[in-house]
């Protein structure tokens, strides 16, 4: 699919933009399947960019001009406390994180764009298996992506606030 969009790595000063993208996304795409205590609690706290991933040169952003419409990466370390790397690696692992799209540019390839650079930059690190943590809101479009569904999962964040996903692995 031809689009307007352009597609670049992130850089640690880009994170305005991308709390930005994650704060006009999160709250509206989630909000069908999730309960309104999720909503106000803990989506707040993980509608921002995280800054180890924007610096890793894993990050990636749709553009719309200057506007960032999209955004997600990988690591090859597993998420830690709070979204960061915990620094657990496997061998031909990649993880998937963060991907958003903004609410208003939806079903336009955006995401499958992102997906695309992801992969082909993590398999040039290596990486032969992916894995995810889903939103509830997210599984059909990873589902669309290869991942299968391993599970449900409760992520617990500060100060034991709970946050439903779903465990998908490619």
């Amino acid at each position: 699919m031809n689009t307007p969009y352009t597609l670049r790595l992130a850089r640690a000063e880009d994170q305005p933009a991308v709390d930005d993208l994650l704060q006009r996304s999160y709250p509206v795409l989630l909000q069908a399947d999730y309960s309104a205590q999720v909503m106000q609690s803990v989506v707040p706290m993980i509608a921002r960019a995280r800054p180890e991933l924007l610096a890793s040169g894993r990050y990636f952003l749709m553009l719309d001009g200057n506007r960032v419409v999209g955004a997600g990466g990988y690591s090859l370390a597993a998420p830690g406390p709070r979204g960061g790397l915990a620094g657990e690696t496997e061998a031909g692992l990649a993880h998937i994180r963060h991907v958003a799209t903004d609410p208003d540019a939806t079903r336009q390839g955006i995401g499958r764009r992102l997906m695309a650079a992801v992969f082909a930059a993590a398999r040039a690190e290596g990486a032969v298996r992916f894995d995810c943590l889903s939103t509830l809101t997210a599984v059909p479009f990873y589902r669309a992506m290869g991942f299968v569904v391993q599970g449900p999962v409760d992520l617990t964040l500060p100060p034991g606030l709970v946050f439903p996903a779903v465990k998908m692995t490619r």
